[in-house]
This record gives structure tokens, C-alpha cells and sequence, in this order.
């Protein structure tokens, strides 16, 4: 993993922007960002569009829906308006505690 927490190819100069926006976007669930909790698997820019690839930590995931919404909805916001967003959810490799950033450990205690 990268020192961003996720895979990521694409333009240098978009991956602050990306970066960000991704931390802005909350799993309602455990009250922290997804990339900190280690939902975003990795995000691939090529020519106009975004392909970001996330997983939930249970496929049972009820909030699921929410989520994809505001990654596509803070991506939007941050990003040039002519690139595409295509969020993925991704069950492989299955989310594991220990994708979890030690913030984010610390926060739930463990």
C-alpha cells in the first residue's frame, strides 16, 4: 500500500484533490473516513475518467448505497468536470481490521 493508504494511478497532481475528498466521505456506521478505516482499495485515473475500486468491511453492509453515493458526490465536487466517476464495490481481497489506519484503530480501541 502506498503512503495515501490506497493503490493509486493516475495524474500526480490529482491525488491531493482525490485524497481528500475520499477522507470527507464517512462510513455512518463507525464514524470515521474511508480511508481510514481502509474501504478504498485503490483509485486509477486514465484519460477522462476515475475508476475507484472500495470494499465494505461485511457484505451485509446497510449503508453500502450511502457510501458509493458520497464518494461519487465528493469526487464531483473536487475534481475537474469533465472526468467520469466509476465507483466499483470490490469483495478481493475481503476487508480485514487490519487495513484500518492506527487512527482509526485507536478511535474504536483497539
Amino acid at each position: 500500500m502506498s503512503a495515501t493508504r490506497f493503490a493509486y494511478e493516475g495524474p500526480p497532481g490529482l491525488l491531493p484533490a482525490i485524497e481528500a475528498a475520499l477522507h470527507r466521505v464517512i462510513d455512518p456506521e463507525v464514524a470515521l473516513d474511508i480511508v481510514d478505516v481502509g474501504l478504498v482499495y485503490g483509485v486509477h485515473v486514465a484519460e477522462d475518467r476515475v475508476d475507484v475500486n472500495v470494499t465494505m468491511t461485511s457484505a451485509a453492509c446497510p449503508v453500502a448505497d450511502v457510501i458509493v453515493e458520497d464518494i461519487e458526490f465528493q469526487l464531483d465536487q473536487s475534481l475537474p468536470g469533465n472526468l467520469k466517476i466509476h465507483v466499483e464495490l470490490v469483495w478481493e481481497p475481503p476487508w480485514t481490521p487490519e487495513r484500518m489506519s492506527a487512527r482509526a484503530r485507536l478511535f474504536m480501541g483497539w
